[in-house]
Order: structure tokens, then C-alpha cells, then sequence
């Protein structure tokens, strides 16, 4: 048997199951736990909305194009100050090498009294201390006596007669200079000439 209180329990649930369905079953509101605005999203955005996003990304990129335009700019003088400094001053080393030749030339000027035996020495010694400064930069001498005439690196100034072989260099007025592989001044030289000519 049933208690009173028991069966007025089971008819309040079963009123309050019945009262869920018919909540459930109202247009527009679903059984999920989300709270119902009554706001429809529209799945597009509106054109406005786009237009301004647009607008947004379009100022974002027009800022960084500037950017990369200034720094472009700016590399652009920085590397035309090297390039122009480069050339300015390309023989920087190779005149403060120097500086000890010039020294020495300046303080065997200044002796007095001196022999000609110490002019010599102090002569030989900068020509010295010049060599040491030519081979420190690849400056090399050119002194071809005996060698077969080379037109690339020989000026010939006249051609003599001689038991050589013919196209020899007989002898070198001037000897010639060159950078690492560039003649910087070719040396004028006398070539002996072919027998019977």
C-alpha cells in the first residue's frame, strides 16, 4: 500500500516532467544550457564590417611598405658612403707605410757633415725599408735582363744588335712595376734584333 504523501510526491514529478516537455517543446528555445539572446547571426559579415577590416589590413600594410622603403633608403646611403670612402681612402695603409721611407729620407737631410760613405749606407737602408713596404702590398719588380721580350710587360725603346738570341732583352733602362698580376708601369728595355736583319 501506498503512503498519501508518496503518491502526491509522484504527482507533483510527474506534473513537473510534463511541465519540462511542454517548455521543451516552445519554438525557438532549445534544452541546451546557453542563454537564448534572441540575436540571429548573420553567417556573412556585413559589407561595412569587411570595408573596415579592409581598410585596417590595408593601412597595416602601407606601414610596413614604408618601413621597408626607409631601411632600403638608408642601406642605399650607408653603401654609397662605404663606396665613397673605400675610394677616398683605398691607399690609406700603403701611405702610412711610407711614412717611415719619407722619416728616413728626411733624417739623412738633416746630418751634417756627413761622408758619402754614410749617405750611401742611410740611402741603401730606406731603399731597403721601400722594398719592405713594395713586398708588404704585392708590388713587385720587374727586371728582365736576359728574359725572352714580353710586349705585356716590356716597352721595348730600341732594338740592338747582339750575340743574344733575337727578341732578348739586352738591357733594362727602367725597370717595371706591377700589382699582384697588373703591370702598374712596364719596363722600357733594348731587345736584340735577328741575325742577318
Amino acid at each position: 500500500m501506498q503512503n498519501p504523501e508518496n503518491t502526491h510526491n509522484t504527482e507533483s514529478n510527474q506534473a513537473d516532467a510534463a511541465d519540462i516537455k511542454e517548455e521543451i517543446n516552445v519554438p525557438g528555445i532549445t534544452s541546451d544550457a546557453t542563454i537564448q539572446t534572441g540575436e540571429i547571426k548573420d553567417p556573412q559579415p556585413s559589407l561595412e564590417q569587411l570595408l573596415k577590416e579592409a581598410e585596417i589590413k590595408s593601412a597595416e600594410h602601407h606601414d610596413a611598405w614604408m618601413r621597408a622603403k626607409a631601411e632600403t633608403e638608408n642601406i642605399r646611403k650607408r653603401s654609397q658612403s662605404d663606396i665613397t670612402n673605400a675610394h677616398k681612402y683605398a691607399i690609406e695603409n700603403f701611405s702610412t707605410e711610407l711614412l717611415s721611407v719619407m722619416d728616413s729620407l728626411e733624417a739623412a737631410l738633416t746630418v751634417e757633415n756627413a761622408s758619402v760613405e754614410n749617405f750611401k749606407n742611410g740611402i741603401e737602408l730606406t731603399q731597403k725599408q721601400l722594398i719592405s713596404v713594395f713586398e708588404k702590398f704585392n708590388i713587385k719588380v720587374i727586371d728582365p735582363t736576359g728574359e725572352k721580350f714580353d710586349p705585356h710587360q716590356h716597352q721595348a725603346m730600341c732594338i740592338v744588335d747582339s750575340d743574344s738570341a733575337p727578341n732578348t732583352v739586352v738591357q733594362v733602362m727602367q725597370k717595371g712595376y706591377k700589382l699582384h698580376d697588373r703591370i702598374i708601369r712596364p719596363a722600357l728595355v733594348s731587345v736584340s734584333k735577328a741575325q742577318g736583319s
